[in-house]
């Protein structure tokens, strides 16, 4: 064992904070409490790491609500990704992992100030930097996304609803990359002048301009593919302004979460006849089920945004009432920014108090 990994040993906390879902509930304030348990050493397979950001997901409420985990009951583990440095490693991954590493991953739990991962669970990346852990669920769920579903080729004009919020912001790059005409939905000025940024040939501010009206004067002809995670009246107005053969691609329904329905669908009766006559398509996409694509995609798009091909708009509350989101406990503050629409690109959380440090 090297001296720079005993110190890392010695110094290291006889506890740590991590977040648990106490409650089932879509209040995420109301369902989570920050606890205080003893530290955690990995075994032969694995590797302790210590959090330096946490990535902010619009379902990270199903998850407290218990829809990602049927069945299963409080207490158990919150948070679906973050990134930071490993600090311990298991004898039988040394060849893989070092101490010091950056590292970022899907795993849930990941709301703690340390956890442990297995090989298969750690990304390696470049550096503890928050840009990265925006390439993780939002900018792989873009490129996946668009790539298994979309079907997207040059001149086709592609719609995102949500365009500056976490994964919308890829998918309105990556759109634009494949020679798409790239139209983006969001709610302010703000919001505007990052989607033109991003290459955003139309942003519609929903807020003073009505979207169906838009599509429909600007786009007659409908729009070919779109790139939705909003659900309720948004996505009626999305497979109504499709075009013929259009592709509508649901990556989440982010206003129906809130609601005790959850996942349970309230109507479909009218979709039918809408898709039949315009030989549309509605097709589903959750990242979970690709996991296997991972270690494809994501050096991709690592690749791309060290080469400036993708730029990443990162939301750390510096414009939060509450102030920049600093700290476990800041988590219940960010959650409840995403929710109130105010995010502008991925909301990311600073867990470590210097997340540079090795410690």
């Amino acid at each position: 064992m090297s001296n720079y990994i005993k110190m890392a040993s010695r110094q290291l906390p006889k506890t740590f904070k991590k977040l648990v879902v106490t409650k089932l509930s879509t209040n995420f304030r109301e369902a989570v409490q920050a606890v205080t348990v003893p530290m955690i050493a990995p075994g032969p397979e694995e590797m302790l790491v210590k959090t330096s950001y946490a990535g902010i997901n619009a379902s990270d409420i199903n998850f407290t609500a218990g829809r990602y985990t049927p069945g299963q009951e409080p207490p158990f583990d919150v948070g679906l990704e973050a990134i930071g440095e490993v600090v311990s490693v298991g004898d039988k991954i040394k060849k893989h992992f070092n101490v010091g590493q950056a590292v970022t991953f899907m795993k849930y739990g990941a709301f703690a100030e340390y956890i442990l991962l297995s090989k298969r669970d750690a990304i390696p990346v470049p550096s503890v930097h928050p840009d990265f852990i925006s390439l993780l669920i939002s900018g792989m769920t873009a490129a996946m996304a668009l790539d298994k579903m979309g079907d997207l080729k040059s001149g086709e004009k592609v719609l995102v609803t949500a365009a500056a919020g976490g994964t919308g912001q890829f998918a309105v790059q990556l759109a634009k990359q494949a020679g798409c005409h790239v139209i983006g939905t969001c709610s302010s000025q703000e919001k505007v002048d990052l989607l033109k940024s991003l290459g955003c040939d139309r942003p519609i501010n929903y807020k003073t301009e009505e979207l169906n009206d838009v599509l429909k004067a600007e786009y007659p002809e409908g729009v070919d593919v779109v790139y939705e995670s909003i659900g309720g009246n948004i996505f009626d107005v999305c497979v109504n302004r499709l075009a013929t053969k259009g592709r509508l691609i649901v990556i989440g329904f982010i206003t129906g979460y809130e609601s005790k329905l959850g996942f349970n669908p309230v109507k479909t009766g009218t979709l039918i006849p809408k898709l039949l006559t315009k030989s549309a398509s509605v097709r589903g996409f959750f990242l979970f089920n690709y996991v296997s694509d991972i270690k494809t995609y994501m050096p991709r798009l690592i690749q791309l945004y060290q080469s400036g091909q993708i730029k990443t708009a990162v939301d750390m509350g510096e414009n939060s009432k509450a102030g920049p989101f600093r700290g476990l406990t800041s988590v219940y503050d960010a959650v409840e920014h995403m929710y109130k629409g105010l995010n502008r690109g991925k909301l990311v959380v600073q867990i470590s108090n210097d997340p540079k440090s090795h410690l």
